[in-house]
């Protein structure tokens, strides 16, 4: 029984890498830097993280809080969906805030949709365990999930960048600081 060399250099996909697309939304709300990243799958179910250039990924921060009370009338966390439409689900627009994460350092972030849709869940693990958000951005530490409306879910990605547009932006604003270093 013959068996085959293993191939040298090839790695196995990741679940996230197999199933879902990435797009990227650059500077949300005009603020630089807080860069957001919308996993696609393929039955139109979003899952916002962070990008991996989102300042609290990037500078070694401390998170102290996450917290999912937007306004004193609002909080992600009272979101009950249930059935098969959906009844409950709190709708979103693309700008709608999702949670805010505190920094030991005094920052303050908020990480909106990106995504006009209902919200499905939000993850409470993240409120209990705020490091795996720096930990597993893409996987356990992600923010939440948004279900676009079917006739919208052909559109959301406009105005997104793909992966190698969003990998061209970063390498454009490290040339940038350094030019002005």
């Amino acid at each position: 029984m013959a068996t085959e060399p293993a191939a040298a250099g090839l790695t196995v996909p990741s679940l996230v890498d197999r199933y879902f697309t990435r797009w990227y939304k650059a500077d949300v709300k005009g603020k630089p830097c807080e860069d957001h990243c919308i996993l696609q799958h393929s039955n139109r179910i979003c899952v916002i993280t962070l990008a991996e250039s989102h300042p609290v990924l990037q500078s070694g921060k401390t998170i102290k809080n996450i917290s999912y009370q937007i306004s004193t009338n609002c909080s992600r966390l009272q979101n009950k969906v249930s059935g098969k439409f959906k009844r409950g689900a709190q709708f979103l627009t693309e700008l709608a805030p999702l949670c805010k994460i505190y920094c030991s350092d005094g920052e303050e972030y908020t990480v909106s949709s990106c995504v006009r849709g209902r919200l499905m869940e939000v993850n409470e693990n993240i409120l209990h365990k705020p490091s795996i958000l720096q930990e597993k951005p893409s996987t356990e530490g992600y923010i939440a999930v948004v279900l676009p409306k079917f006739e919208e879910s052909k559109s959301i990605t406009e105005g997104l960048l793909t992966q190698k547009q969003y990998e061209e932006v970063v390498v454009k604003r490290m040339n940038a600081a350094t030019a002005t270093s």
